[in-house]
């Protein structure tokens, strides 16, 4: 993988004392918490599958990334490489709240570029603490034109035009809703698939619409709440779902945790984390020291996150496997099986 920033080692980041002291403590209670309840025996978890959504039939080998986010509206771009293709189809990654480092997600950034994509990776916020929320979709925005911009430069895979696809995570995936009832006024092209991990705003209230009815009809869009969750209310992610009344197309799913088998599936605010150190971009804060701590990647990825998100793209662009993402289907809303036989609890689906 080709890197303009090299890979730093796990250091605390320049805070006063007692403030670091907070967020040390803040996070050894996770820790331990998560150490607490982590099963160290108990059939296994079933594997990545080798095809189909969420599988390892990779088209390429390598990951390039391009650093162009030193800047508050910047971003960060992902290109498959090994072999290197003329062009690619484009999805946009909304990042959490302070998730500055793609490293929190770099296993799915990874899974969706040797898929045979390019990954656009907006940096819409400076830090934790200084950007206004309500300037969360401008900055998502001006990353995102300027990085298919750039896709028509130089020594890039260039972009093929067609549907875009975004997926977002926390304070990302409320911004990629707001950006998809509002892409003109954003200079954006349509986003045609949405694949919404517990999406939501906490106190703030930039990104935030009081309804969703203006999302476009040919929009196709599933929104994932972790039963779990602490973090996010599950209110603003049913205003989504119960206000897109034009959009026929959605799907609200629930995950719950299992923990008959190891690792165990959590359900979890930050359950679609799959870190991945080969991505470190260097930043750190206390978003990024938690996904040391939980940013595994297993069955909750290959046959959750990950697969939902392939199919959406098939889905979108062909027409194909919509039955993984769409439909209260099984194979939407299996987790698979664990060693033994027993299967993985499944997810409850809502439809329109």
């Amino acid at each position: 993988m080709n890197w303009r920033l090299s890979i730093n080692k796990f250091e605390m980041p320049k805070m006063g004392p007692w403030t670091q002291r907070l967020m040390l403590s803040s996070v050894l209670v996770v820790g331990l918490f998560g150490i607490s309840t982590r099963k160290t025996n108990g059939p296994a978890a079933p594997s990545q599958p080798a095809d189909g959504p969420g599988g390892a039939n990779y088209l390429h080998a390598e990951v390039t990334m391009r650093d162009s986010a030193s800047e508050t509206d910047g971003y960060w771009l992902f290109e498959p490489a090994s072999p290197k293709p003329d062009s690619a189809h484009v999805i946009v990654f909304m990042h959490g709240y302070g998730a500055l480092n793609p490293m929190a997600y770099g296993g799915w950034i990874k899974h969706l570029v040797r898929k045979g994509n390019i990954v656009i990776y907006p940096r819409f916020q400076r830090d934790m603490w200084l950007t206004p929320t309500e300037q969360f979709p401008a900055n998502a925005a001006k990353g995102i034109r300027d990085a298919l911009k750039a896709l028509k430069t130089g020594d890039h895979v260039r972009p093929i035009d067609g549907p875009l696809i975004m997926i977002g995570h926390s304070y990302g995936a409320a911004t990629a809703a707001y950006l998809a009832v509002k892409y003109k006024q954003y200079g954006i092209p349509q986003p045609k698939g949405l694949l919404l991990c517990a999406p939501g705003t906490g106190p703030m209230n930039g990104a935030k619409l009081d309804d969703y009815r203006n999302m476009p009809a040919d929009t196709k869009l599933l929104i994932v709440n972790s039963n779990d969750d602490q973090v996010v209310k599950e209110s603003f992610q049913r205003t989504i779902f119960n206000t897109a009344v034009n959009t026929p197309n959605r799907n609200f799913l629930k995950l719950y945790a299992d923990e008959y088998g190891t690792p165990g599936v959590k359900a979890h605010h930050n359950a679609c984390y799959s870190l991945d150190v080969s991505f470190d971009n260097g930043i750190r804060n206390p978003t990024i020291y938690r996904s040391y701590l939980v940013g595994q990647t297993n069955a909750v990825d290959y046959y959750g996150y990950w697969k939902w998100g392939d199919a959406l793209i098939d889905c979108v662009r062909a027409g194909e496997n919509c039955e993984f993402v769409f439909g209260n289907t099984v194979q939407q809303k299996s987790l698979g099986a664990w060693a033994d036989g027993k299967k993985i609890k499944e997810l409850e689906v809502w439809l329109p």
